[in-house]
């Protein structure tokens, strides 16, 4: 999640942006409306549950589906997108437009105020994007601002986004994501990541829900903020508790048993079947844009750039041959019950602008493994077999199938003896830490996308400053996400993305393997739980 000056991310001509590039799209909903409130008891409280953990409450200090949970509740958004639709309109802005190829103006609504009265100001926006930039966490997702120059406020609801490349229609999409939070300048220090219990403690809340009581990973609740003045409406609930549960096994029962009302992320698909023959609740699917793959640190893997053995051809070769080897449909199928299924691409299929390269390049050519064509292209590497590898994987953050799926991709890599997996397991906490700092020669990684646009699933990966800090760097990659970014002819657009998608497939910084949908599993009597391509799950509907 580094950030850098060459690190751009721009987009899709604006008229684009009403219709959203996700085609798989659609919504799902357990409400009759999916969109504003579902019309129940304004005193319903509402208990969710979830394995996901958060890392911080400042935006600047996480890049997590855990923590922009709760970011999705308690901070405002210049720009949002309603229940049901991945389309951003204004939020707490009253208008949002260009007002010159560079500049992005935005006019916030009068009289907004956080939770603890101070004033939300157009200097309150300022603060946070440049905070967000100069702070450059290393967990956080300052890489998406890569194109803002500065933000200025010459009045206090006027601010005025300046880019430094023309035409970046997806700007109004990032002012919507984990970027994008308001924050409280009387509350938030200017240069370093704030303290979760100093945020609290400081009641700098200004979206749908202030928090009244924290106790992290363990129980957040949340009331309703009276002041909060943005497009999403008030909240259908007076009180939603979110418990935290350190194993899946406990939320299946929890879920089941009617102890809480949501469970949304992650059970495991054998869990999630069980519930669907509970009569005491319901699924809800939503689509899905949620990938996992394989990250390798071009630095410390075999033969990478610093160790003694460097050698970058013998490297891409031991890449090329794990995507060789690797079963998709098995593990799908064994593993996640068809709840996920074999990607063959780096952006998720059904998203406009997705390609396979990889079903066509590696394996026997048609999705399956190929043992032969491993061997092949390490043989004519000169690479000598078995090849090391050491692979870590998170077991609490991406749910508990991760250790069964870790444990057939190392059967699957092991097969004929051209590798010899060490796997290894850390709790996210560490995790998130040590994977930018090259400890993890190889490591599962898994993204929930922050806009619906093919680019959010390619520059934050494959620009030369990227949030997966793996030390790829190709210019010519570079520089053609740089040009699709900025290509308003959609059919030109479409071809730069496909053409991105095949050169990162020959250089494989990351292998994709599967690709899920969105799935909470909510009591019978639970309305208001939607899922759309947004990919925000937001309290405020939820009634029972």
């Amino acid at each position: 999640m580094s950030f850098h000056s060459t690190r751009g991310r721009l987009g899709l001509a604006i008229g684009a942006l009403g219709a959203t590039a996700l085609v798989l799209a659609g919504c799902a909903t357990s409400s009759t409306g999916g969109g504003g409130s579902t019309g129940g008891s304004s005193g319903s409280t509402i208990t969710v549950g979830t394995t996901d953990k958060v890392t911080f409450l400042d935006p600047a200090g996480s890049y997590d589906n855990g923590s922009f949970a709760v970011m999705n509740q308690i901070y405002p958004f210049l720009m949002n997108s309603k229940y049901g639709t991945a389309e951003v309109t204004p939020d707490i802005a009253e208008s949002a437009e260009f007002t010159s190829p560079t500049e992005y103006t935005v006019k916030l609504k009068k009289d907004l105020k956080f939770a603890n009265g101070d004033p939300l100001t157009s200097a309150s926006v300022k603060f946070s994007f440049d905070r967000m930039v100069k702070i450059n966490d290393p967990n956080g997702p300052a890489s998406l601002l890569g194109n803002l120059d500065s933000t200025e406020a010459p009045d206090a609801t006027t601010v005025v986004f300046k880019l430094k490349n023309g035409n970046d229609q997806i700007w109004p999409l990032i002012l919507s994501s984990p970027a994008a939070p308001i924050v409280d300048e009387k509350v938030f220090s200017a240069d370093k990541v704030t303290d979760d219990d100093a945020i609290v403690k400081g009641k700098a809340f200004a979206g749908q829900y202030e928090i009244t009581d924290y106790k992290k990973n363990q129980l957040i609740s949340y009331k309703p903020y009276a002041g909060y003045q943005g497009e999403l409406g008030k909240a259908a609930n007076s009180q939603v508790n979110v418990k935290y549960f350190a194993d899946a096994s406990n939320l299946k029962l929890a879920i089941g048993n009617g102890d809480v009302d949501v469970a949304f992320r992650s059970l495991s698909a054998t869990d999630t079947a069980d519930l669907g023959k509970n009569k005491k609740v319901k699924l809800v699917e939503g689509p899905g844009g949620e990938i996992r793959y394989i990250v390798f640190n071009f630095n410390t893997m075999p033969y990478g750039a610093t160790t003694p053995e460097a050698d970058p051809a013998k490297s891409q070769a031991v890449r090329q041959a794990a995507a060789d080897l690797v079963d998709r449909a098995a593990i799908a199928k064994d593993v996640y019950k068809d709840t996920y299924s074999p990607l063959y691409s780096f952006v998720a299929d059904g998203m406009a602008g997705a390609t396979q390269p990889l079903k066509s390049m590696y394996g026997d050519g048609n999705g399956g493994p190929s043992l032969d064509k491993a061997k092949k292209v390490l043989a004519d590497a000169g690479v000598t077999t078995p090849v090391t590898l050491n692979l870590q994987y998170n077991g609490d953050h991406y749910g508990p199938s991760s250790g069964d799926e870790y444990a057939a991709i190392k059967a699957q890599l092991e097969q004929g003896g051209l590798f010899a997996v060490n796997l290894q397991s850390t709790e996210w906490t560490q995790y998130s830490k040590d994977r930018t700092a090259d400890v993890y020669p190889a490591y599962q990684l898994g993204w929930f996308p922050d806009y619906s646009d093919a680019d959010n699933y390619l520059s934050p990966f494959f620009l030369t400053k990227n949030f997966l800090g793996n030390h790829y760097d190709n210019t010519a990659v570079n520089d053609l996400i740089v040009k699709s970014q900025t290509e308003t002819d959609k059919d030109k657009r479409m071809a730069d993305l496909a053409q991105v998608q095949d050169m990162v497939a020959k250089d494989l910084s990351t292998l994709p393997l599967l690709q899920g949908k969105q799935v909470a599993v909510v009591g019978a009597g639970v309305n208001g739980t939607t899922l759309d391509a947004s990919f925000k799950f937001r309290y405020a509907p939820l009634t029972k």
